[in-house]
Order: structure tokens, then sequence, then C-alpha cells
């Protein structure tokens, strides 16, 4: 059986192809800048280090009569985050020089009781609106500072399996690292210099009380970019169960739920593979509804 080819980059280039997007999409809305929302992860991080080398190396080349473009990242933290969350935010925006501001977001949360007391009920539907409270707030922070609001989703997220809440955090202008698997934006984390702790973060939505992506999913993004990458190379469903890639990953992946868990989310191969295709058809009907184009970047399969 042929290999599934990952993909590799050049990431002075891609840094630089970002860039011009985001340049692009700014002058284009002819805002003053970009807003964020910072949360301490790699995501969001290595979006900001992208959206503040782009602005760095404009503003180095503007004139006097050019407003210089400023990215401004906002830390919303709300009861369920843990507090090294705001601190790593805190970090990476001192550590890019961003101007930032922090503001809870629990009273909010609280104020739809009175309207949605139903989504209380059920820890799922309150991660997704405390999702959407922080859409809004970063919406309208852009819309009063004449900003871009850019988003952070990766490309296994976005248009791996969906991850994301819809008119939430996939609510937003534009995405920069839309194009990069996870696997490639801590990569690209590492070029910008980003802290080392940043990097290796365990993936989580901030959403729930002790939420992982990989207790959500019950496997981690280097499953969703082989599969999904088998398929955009002409593998069938069939053909990843049993693909030699695939099944010993997989099946350590199994395992280290177990582990962690103490019980198995899926126990096979073929239930973890199927469950990957769903949520992938589930992310092709969310980009229906929500889609903007990632940048155009020059990644390599060799």
């Amino acid at each position: 059986m042929n290999s599934i080819k990952l993909a590799t980059m050049d990431c002075e280039r891609v840094c630089k192809e970002i860039g011009d997007f985001v340049i692009d999409v700014v002058q284009q809305a002819a805002s003053s800048g970009c807003v964020i929302g910072l949360s301490g992860g790699v995501d969001s991080s290595t979006a900001a280090a992208l959206i503040k080398t782009s602005f760095d190396r404009y503003n180095a080349k503007s004139t006097r009569d050019e407003q210089a473009l400023e990215l401004v990242g906002y830390i919303l933290p709300s009861r369920v985050n843990v507090s090294m969350d705001e601190t790593d935010a805190v970090f990476v925006a001192k550590h890019l020089g961003l101007r930032y501001e922090i503001h809870s977001i629990e009273a909010l949360v609280e104020s739809f009781k009175s309207t949605n007391p139903e989504a209380f009920e059920n820890k799922f539907h309150k991660g997704n609106m405390i999702s959407r409270i922080r859409a809004n707030v970063l919406s309208t922070k852009a819309a009063t500072e004449n900003k871009t609001l850019s988003g952070t989703g990766n490309r296994d997220e976005d248009f791996g399996i969906g991850y994301y809440t819809l008119f939430g955090d996939g609510a937003v202008h534009f995405s920069p690292i839309a194009g990069l698997p996870k696997r490639l934006v801590r990569e690209m984390a590492h070029f910008l210099g980003l802290d080392k702790q940043i990097i290796q973060r365990e993936p989580t939505a901030g959403l729930e009380p002790g939420q992982s992506d990989f207790k959500d999913l019950g496997y981690d993004y280097d499953v969703v970019e082989l599969v999904t990458e088998g398929l955009s190379q002409g593998f069938s469903g069939e053909e990843l169960i049993k693909h030699p890639q695939i099944v010993p990953l997989v099946e350590r992946q199994i395992k280290r739920y177990t582990d962690i868990c103490g019980n198995a989310k899926f126990n096979s191969v073929k239930a973890v593979v199927q469950d990957m295709l769903n949520r992938h058809q589930m992310a092709k009907e969310k980009m229906k509804i929500i889609y903007q184009p990632p940048p155009k970047i020059t990644l390599t399969y060799c």
C-alpha cells in the first residue's frame, strides 16, 4: 500500500506568505489592524506572532503619512479557565509587545441564565455558549476599533474535523493558520521564537472544567492530519482503516486514552477512523455556513 505523504514547509517563506495575506486582508477592509483572542495556547500565540511579524515589517516600510497597523490581544477568561490560561496569554502578549486587555466574561455568562437557563444544564451547550459570548466581545471590540478580527483555528480543527463553535470561535474575518496542520503550527511557533511551554501545551478549548481536545475526541491531531491527508491523496475509508501508518498510531492513541481516562472511548482502529470521517463530513457542512478562505501557502509533499 502506498504511503500517506505529510507536508513540509520552509518556515521563513510560509511566514512571509501568511504575512502578505494578512496585510492584504487588512488593507482591503481599510482597517487599522487586527484584534485577536489570546488563550495562551499554541494556536492563538502562533497566529498572533505571525500577524505581529507582518505588521512590524509593514510599519517599518510605511511612510510617515500612513497609519501604522496594530494588533491588540484580548484575554477573556471565565470561571472554567485555569489560571495558567491567563498567565500564559499575558506572557505571550508581553513577549510579542502587544497592547492587551484582560476582561473576565463570567458576569456575561451568568447573565444568560435569564434567557438560556437550559444551556446551563449541559456542559456541551454551556461551553459553546461561552465561545459565542467571547466571539461577541471580540467582534464588537474589532468593530469599535475599526480592526479586523483574526481567527486562531488550524487546518486540522477547521477543515479536518470542524472542531470549533459555529458563531463562536469560527465567527472571524480570516484565519492566518488555517492552512497549517497542528504539527506545522508547532514548527512555525518554534521558528517564531515562542516559548517551549507554549508550544507543548495540551490543546484545550477552555470551555469546560478539565477539558482537553484529546479527551473530547479520543485521539490527537496527528491522527486527524494523517486521515485527512489520506483522503486528499485518494485513499478510501476502508484503506485508511487498514493503512500501516494509521493502525499503530491509532492503537497507541486508544491505549493512551484508556491510561488517562480509565476506560476506552473507542475499541478499534475502525471506530476511530470512522469517527474522524464523520467529523470531517460535519466540517464540510459547517463550512457551508461560515467559511474564511485560508492563505495560499507553499507546502511540499515528498
